[in-house]
């Protein structure tokens, strides 16, 4: 025992986080806006299902705002979008909001039920709607049409819904605004003025490949006249631009100010009513990230001129940007977190979710005036705070020579040391995506790992967003060969530096995650010595013939190469081709529900391994989707994979 620590084999430590208090997890809060002087954000809860709460700041603590139980969250894009909006600066006019379970938008005033906007949905076409704007007794919104179950057969306009509720019996009220594009966001109206901005795209780019921002005037009777482009042109040759976020300015000069990627970093532009286009503060730094669901935010501008910017190169710190190029950090918004998203104004005060490695995500409200930052939303899960570790960020030498970056998160406990001599066990974390990121904040997942005496490093491989495009594009046409490199290439970093046992490195991933761990236990089939996939992409051939839902069904072209001009390149690094590859012992878990990654894949490898001495546990979850939202079932998952290493290890799980 060492300074009051007893001495116990890495992996075997009592922890007090266990699987139910991931699966009951931390507040995850997103969306953030002002109603009136209120902030108000969505939450999930886990332990109703996943649904999503509208939630305020409230004396005693954080409070439901809608009465009854409703699901305040979007389906667009099946990743989602913004689903709700004040209606004006006046609490009394309420919010719009998407429900859930129907879809449908609804409107909800203080002291009344919410009531319908739109018609119903549901066959032959369910119809979504998200990112909203509202003009005069009009909401101005994005919705998708879906024509089948699959979510393959997809089409997208800027519509217009009366704020009276009278469409929600007759769907001609519903005014059709624009179709510019295959895939598009909502609509941005300039304040007081009579334009309208969106972004949209096409098959096969994804929004982070190439994007359009398009402006329309609007005519007196409320119609969009001929829309133009201004940033961006689809038809140009390389390198095409990438616009992933438009607002107008506040203080009514007319700008529309775009971040956008010309010098190969998401950078701030500003662009005048004469067409012209001036980059704020070129930098090489991220002033946005991948648009992955409709409607995000990185910058909102101000009353007074200047904006609020979320920015950084691998993380994301909160500062104030002005017109001439002026950068400033307040220290109050930097000593309250390093990782800043879902920025909102009520044109002076800022609101957002702020965290970073010491603390949880929180909603807070910062002053730019004085730097002050007050929260709203205490985080949750504190309790457990003394069994956080402190991570760390670390660049590897990657296989092609590029430095690979990644967040360390090193096993720790209060009352728990290991044995001398032995080292840990490491997970090797593959988030999603991939061009994505994850960001170094405290997280009830890691804790629960590391908390038992589990290292865990979480990967930012080649390809991930928040490093600029170059580093993403080091997956272009490399999708299961630069990831699976990058993540073996941090692993033997690990056992180099002497921090690891080269026999006690597992690979966990799910989704496109899934994909590289499944991957990387083809390609390295004597590194990893456990594995856990969580609802994985295994068969990109499916993918490529329509087997995925609509918005990444030509996500590979980028990634892997066209369809079938690429099929060999297909072949080769299927999962699910090369199974016969694989001897890791691994847990694979699939909800039954998933339209992005469907479960066939995830049968068809289970099948394929069986009887061939492969250690492969394949547990299945009605009523789950992309992503596990039911308690019960995120604590089964986390069951199996700790028993798994334990098996895989040679430690036993504390209960």
């Amino acid at each position: 025992m060492a300074h009051g620590r007893r001495t116990d084999p890495y992996g075997s430590w009592t922890s007090p986080i266990g699987a139910a208090d991931v699966a009951r997890g931390e507040a995850l809060p997103e969306w953030v806006g002002f109603v009136g002087d209120e902030v108000w954000w969505t939450e999930p809860l886990p332990e109703e299902g996943g649904r999503a709460a509208l939630m305020r700041g409230g004396p005693d603590g954080p409070v439901e705002a809608l009465p009854g139980r409703w699901d305040v969250r979007s389906r667009v894009i099946e990743y989602g979008g913004r689903p709700w909006a004040a209606v004006s600066a006046d609490p009394a006019d309420g919010v719009v909001f998407t429900h859930g379970p129907d879809q449908r938008l609804y409107r909800w005033r203080p002291g009344t039920e919410p009531v319908p906007l739109t018609p119903p949905g549901g066959r032959p076409a369910e119809l979504r709607y998200a990112d909203f704007t509202v003009r005069g007794d009009e909401v101005w919104s994005m919705r998708e049409t879906v024509a089948d179950p699959e979510g393959t057969r997809v089409t997208r306009h800027l519509v217009a819904v009366p704020l009276d509720g009278t469409a929600a019996g007759d769907p001609g009220r519903v005014r059709v605004l624009a179709a510019s594009h295959h895939f598009l966001t909502g609509p941005r109206v300039e304040p007081g003025g009579d334009r309208v901005a969106w972004l949209g795209w096409n098959h096969p780019d994804m929004p982070w490949d190439a994007t359009e921002l398009m402006v329309a005037d609007i005519t007196p009777a409320g119609e969009l006249a001929a829309p133009r482009v201004v940033l961006g042109d689809l038809s140009a040759p390389e390198p095409r631009l990438s616009v992933t976020q438009a607002e107008w300015a506040a203080d009514g000069s007319g700008t529309l100010y775009a971040v956008s990627d010309p010098e190969g970093w998401w950078n701030v532009h500003a662009i005048g009513a004469d067409g012209t286009v001036r980059g704020l503060r070129p930098a090489a730094e991220e002033f946005g990230d991948a648009l992955w669901r409709i409607g995000q935010r990185w910058c909102v501008p101000l009353r007074d001129g200047t904006l609020a910017v979320v920015h950084g190169t691998g993380e994301r710190r909160l500062g104030i940007l002005s017109p001439d190029g002026g950068l400033r950090d307040p220290d109050g918004f930097t000593e309250a977190g390093t990782e800043w998203s879902s920025p909102a104004t009520d044109g002076r005060r800022i609101a957002a979710v702020c965290a970073g490695p010491r603390r949880r995500r929180t909603v807070v409200v910062a002053d730019p005036a004085d730097g002050r930052v007050t929260v709203v939303r205490p985080p949750s899960g504190t309790a457990f705070d003394a069994w956080a570790p402190t991570p760390y960020t670390r660049s590897f030498d990657g296989a092609d020579g590029q430095e690979v970056h990644a967040h360390v998160y090193p096993p720790y406990s209060p009352g728990h040391t290991g044995p001398e001599g032995e080292l840990p066990p490491w997970l090797i974390f593959v988030h999603g995506g991939p061009t994505s990121r994850s960001a170094r904040v405290l997280r009830q997942d890691i804790g629960f790992f590391t908390s038992r005496g589990i290292g865990v490093v979480d990967v930012q491989y080649g390809g991930s967003s928040g490093y600029g495009r170059a580093y993403r594009e080091r997956l272009r046409g490399n999708w299961g060969i630069t990831d699976v490199r990058d993540c073996a290439a941090v692993a033997r970093g690990l056992v180099a530096q002497g921090l690891a046992d080269p026999a006690r490195i597992a690979v966990r991933g799910g989704s496109a995650g899934g994909w590289t761990a499944a991957a990387s236990l083809c390609a390295e089939p004597d590194l990893y010595g456990a594995a856990a996939l969580y609802f994985p992409l295994l068969d990109p051939v499916t993918w490529a013939k329509g087997g995925t839902h609509d918005f990444e069904s030509r996500y590979l072209d980028s990634l892997i190469g066209p369809w079938p001009e690429a099929e060999e390149r297909y072949q080769e690094r299927s999962p699910l081709a090369g199974a016969d590859r694989i001897r890791t012992p691994f847990v694979l878990f699939q909800g039954m529900e998933d339209k992005v990654c469907p479960p066939e894949q995830s049968r068809a490898t289970a099948e394929r391994l069986a009887g061939r001495g492969v250690d492969c546990r394949y547990l299945t979850f009605e009523e789950e989707g992309h992503g596990f939202r039911r308690a019960e079932n995120i604590v089964t998952a986390l069951h199996a994979e700790l028993e798994l290493y334990g098996e895989a290890f040679g430690f036993t799980p504390a209960p």
